[in-house]
């Protein structure tokens, strides 16, 4: 059975215009950001899961540029560029053939050349690659490799693009294998507290600290020890930058937010008991639950709220409702100030990080699912009544798990839904979401 590889992160940098999103939604096969011919109107989702040939990566479109000025242009590039600096594994600096080499250009790909992190180089709209290609080799002058021509509008070029992209995954293949060290991301929004939880949580137990080199990535993480038992906190610093523009950061945080998740396998959203739970943190809790992560939610600063009898239950009732798409979050309420409840954060991240990894056997499995079936008949559909076969878990972190049906179409979302409850109901899985895939299978097969 498959153990999850956390995939590589390829991240898109580019001037306004010059196609980022155009290519995005090519390469994701749907139209996922918003295009329209305003500059810098790239909004929603900004990651999207990629497969080519047998190597899959997550997407990632850097955008979030309204240009008011070259220097504003400029900054705002070098910001994008710093990020995918920090968080991807592959580069792709997308160019503009028809507006030509830009001074801004130059400036980002010097940039790049000194990460060495792997760039890209890809020259979009070359619709016809007769007419283009001298304009092509002017790209040659950026120092960063040779350029490759694309038309993202007309899907010319891509693969040979991708087979470019791919060509460098291989050191993240090789990454340690038998490593089963819990990998956890804290993350939330900024201010929160996450740098003195993590400050805490390393001062406090006087723990043995070490840093890892960020393996592929200038983050560094930390090593945590705690009764013999290490831990690897993977390093969101980037999160905790400052910024001028608000909506910028947030389209920045977002980024950054998906390049911590992906590399960990228990995420920690940090919540300011304060403010409560607010739009923000549900689309970062969106990010971990769509990556199929184990969920803490950890609400701060408890110390300072005015409490009674019922506010735990109130707090816990907002939470709930508002990500009422991932009940199987765990809630802990904590301060990173006075370490209160720290100790048990790290019996959570224990738990959670064990039935993220789970695994059921396939006998007990159908046992549970023939019992569902005979307490609650499968719905059907003008006279054709689903009919669950078998069922079987194909991998971890997250538990998937394959449900063999005579019909998709009758496998409503609802009986999924009480399928896994079924199953939760025996197993628990705390804190991780479960996957479920519908296979077909006809009568004769079976």
């Amino acid at each position: 059975m498959a153990k999850k590889k956390n995939r590589p992160i390829v991240a898109v940098v580019g001037r306004p215009n010059v196609g980022k999103s155009t290519l995005f939604n090519a390469l994701a096969g749907e139209n996922i950001s918003i295009v329209k011919d305003t500059p810098g109107i790239t909004r929603d989702r900004i990651y999207a899961d990629v497969t080519w040939l047998d190597k899959s990566f997550t997407l990632i479109d850097t955008g979030g540029i309204e240009p008011d000025s070259k220097d504003i242009i400029l900054s705002q590039m070098r910001e994008q560029a710093q990020i995918a600096i920090e968080t991807a594994d592959v580069i792709i600096f997308l160019v503009d053939v028809k507006q030509g080499l830009v001074d801004a250009d130059a400036k980002v790909a010097d940039m790049l050349r000194r990460s060495h992190k792997p760039v890209v180089l890809v020259v979009n709209k070359v619709d016809s690659f007769q007419k283009y290609m001298a304009d092509v080799y002017e790209f040659y002058n950026l120092g960063i490799g040779e350029p490759h021509a694309i038309s993202a509008v007309n899907r010319l070029g891509l693969g040979d693009m991708l087979d470019e992209v791919i060509s460098y995954f291989k050191d993240a293949d090789d990454e340690d294998e038998d490593d089963d060290r819990p990998r956890v991301a804290i993350v939330g929004k900024p201010n929160v507290g996450k740098s003195s939880l993590i400050n805490k949580l390393l001062g406090e137990n006087r723990l043995i600290v070490s840093d890892i080199a960020g393996t592929t990535r200038d983050a560094v993480d930390t090593e945590i020890t705690r009764n013999g038992k290490e831990y690897v906190f993977i390093d969101t610093a980037g999160l905790r930058r400052k910024n001028k523009v608000k909506e910028e950061l947030e389209h920045f945080m977002v980024v950054r937010t998906v390049g911590a998740v992906e590399r960990a396998d228990v995420v920690v959203l940090m919540i300011d008991a304060l403010e409560g739970v607010t739009e923000q943190d549900a689309k970062i809790a969106g990010i971990a639950h769509d990556r199929g992560k184990a969920v803490i939610i950890a609400v701060n600063k408890w110390d300072a709220l005015e409490k009674d009898d019922k506010t735990i239950y109130r707090v816990t009732e907002k939470v709930r409702t508002t990500l009422s798409y991932m009940p199987y979050a765990e809630i802990v309420f904590v301060s990173a100030k006075t370490g209160q409840r720290l100790e048990k954060l790290f019996d959570i991240i224990d738990i959670v990080s064990e039935n993220h990894a789970m695994r059921v056997g396939t006998g007990v499995l159908n046992e549970i699912m023939a019992e569902a079936v005979a307490l609650q008949q499968p719905p059907s559909d003008k006279g054709k009544r689903l009919r669950l076969y078998y069922i079987t878990q194909v991998s971890v972190k997250p538990p998937t798990f394959v449900i063999f049906v005579n019909d998709k179409e009758l496998m409503h979302f609802s009986y999924t839904r009480y399928i896994e409850n079924q199953i939760r109901e025996t197993f628990g899985f705390r804190g991780t979401p479960l996957r479920f895939i519908i296979r077909e299978r006809s009568e004769k097969e079976k």
